[in-house]
């Protein structure tokens, strides 16, 4: 049986977006094994070029409009969304992002189907679909970079300096062999005395953490708990050839309140309303925060503007230079998070006295790293896992019968509970999102 065409969409939302949902390789598979034709917008930007499509069968073409089902990374402008199609992408829409309103709008206007990889999930709520491991990847290796350029402004001389940003690697193996080179140095001669012990805290334990602590597995690390930090503070942390490395779950980063009652876990996640961050206590013992966690508006934030306006304040020689957040909610778990940025301009500084940022390395606060599109950073490496994950439920969706109403819908679970428009109406569980729009 042959398939309607599904369609592969330009990635236009920024000339850094080289990443495609699907690579060549498994389009090929698709239409040999499973004859499902595949329509591939040309690219001059994406990583792999219309050559390689053409090479595995598909058509590239400007019009998806015979496909029944598009296949994208980032959002669809308004302007391009087609009627009665359905979708799947990374929408940023559940939280009522206003920048993604219009387009939600339109998609509904337009009767479409909405699939979000984010909320493709399984029965523990675990996400099936994702970068984030590439993203702390990336992440990291711009946060070291910032770290380089912050202590050169500070005319201190450090091995930092060599790291690039991670864009400016060919390979993941050649940004770790550079990493290891710079860990070598340290061992050799140890961290310059002005920022040592050289602390990086990171916030979380999921893919987007893991990520990140994977980039630095070449320096001299020595991890160190959070409860030690908490009570010793940097006491004993004092080998220069060495750098200290600090995981923070969520029972080490919130309080309930009452301060004595115990962490749980999940009264956490459902009653955030219940606890108060205590990362004050960790923040002026930190050289570099890694931000790694999900946070919405329900949750205490990790680092607010006045915790940074007293770490800088006149007379105070502070220890963190760098925010490297890869989490990337603007004024959200790192309050002085003003704004996202791109891979060429990555980093500002939080200007404390002005309370406003400043792009570069200058001014009385952190630099704060804060691409929003981190795995369009190492895009072959990324588009190839994503593709692997995808390719399995791509023939599902192709087969499937979208005329007919919600419940009869025949898709496998974790896709259904990712369907957040049908019929350009909003499915039972995304009801709440009415309210957005």
């Amino acid at each position: 049986m042959m398939h309607r065409p599904i369609g592969i969409r330009r990635e236009d939302k920024s000339r850094w977006e080289r990443r495609s949902p699907l690579i060549p390789e498994d389009v090929a598979v698709f239409q040999r094994d499973c004859r499902i034709p595949v329509i591939v917008q040309p690219s001059r930007i994406r990583v792999y070029p219309d050559e390689a499509y053409l090479r595995a069968g598909a058509v590239v073409d400007e019009d998806l409009s015979p496909c029944g089902t598009i296949f994208a990374i980032k959002e669809v402008p308004p302007q391009l969304v087609l009627p009665e199609k359905t979708y799947i992408f990374f929408s940023h829409t559940v939280k009522g992002q206003p920048h993604n309103m219009p387009m939600l709008r339109r998609l509904i206007e337009a009767k479409c189907q909405l699939i979000d990889y984010e909320r493709v999930v399984d029965d523990q709520g675990r996400r099936l679909i994702f970068f984030g491991r590439h993203a702390g990847m990336a992440g990291m290796v711009d946060t070291l970079w910032a770290l380089g350029q912050r202590l050169n402004q500070e005319n201190i001389a450090n091995p930092f300096s060599a790291v690039l940003p991670a864009h400016a690697y060919h390979s993941v193996e050649e940004i770790k062999q550079a990493i290891s080179e710079i860990g070598k140095q340290i061992a050799l001669v140890g961290v310059p005395p002005a920022i040592a012990p050289l602390v990086i805290g990171f916030t979380g334990y999921g893919n987007v953490s893991l990520g990140a602590q994977s980039m630095i597995e070449g320096l001299p690390i020595v991890e160190i708990t959070p409860e030690r930090l908490a009570r010793e503070g940097l006491k004993g942390l004092d080998d220069p050839q060495r750098m200290y490395k600090v995981v923070f779950k969520e029972e080490d980063m919130f309080a309930p309140k009452p301060s004595a009652a115990p962490f749980e876990l999940q009264d956490y996640y459902h009653h955030p309303e219940k606890y108060d961050s205590r990362f004050d206590d960790y923040t002026p013992l930190l050289t570099v925060l890694v931000n790694c966690i999900y946070w919405d508006k329900r949750y205490p934030r990790l680092v607010t503007r006045r915790c940074l306006k007293d770490l800088y304040a006149p007379g105070q020689t502070p220890r963190l230079r760098v925010i490297g957040d890869i989490s990337c909610d603007v004024e959200g778990s790192i309050e002085a998070t003003l704004k996202a940025t791109q891979p060429d301009n990555p980093v500002y500084v939080y200007d404390v006295g002005q309370d406003r940022a400043i792009d570069g390395f200058s001014g009385r606060g952190p630099v704060i790293m804060a691409v929003d599109i981190l795995p369009s950073e190492l895009p072959r490496l990324a588009s190839e896992y994503f593709s692997k994950v995808l390719r399995d439920y791509v023939p599902e969706i192709a087969a499937a019968d979208f005329s007919v109403d919600f419940d009869s819908l025949q898709l496998s679970a974790p896709l259904k509970r990712a369907m957040i428009l049908y019929h350009g109406a909003f499915t039972p569980e995304y009801q709440f999102m009415s309210a957005f729009v």
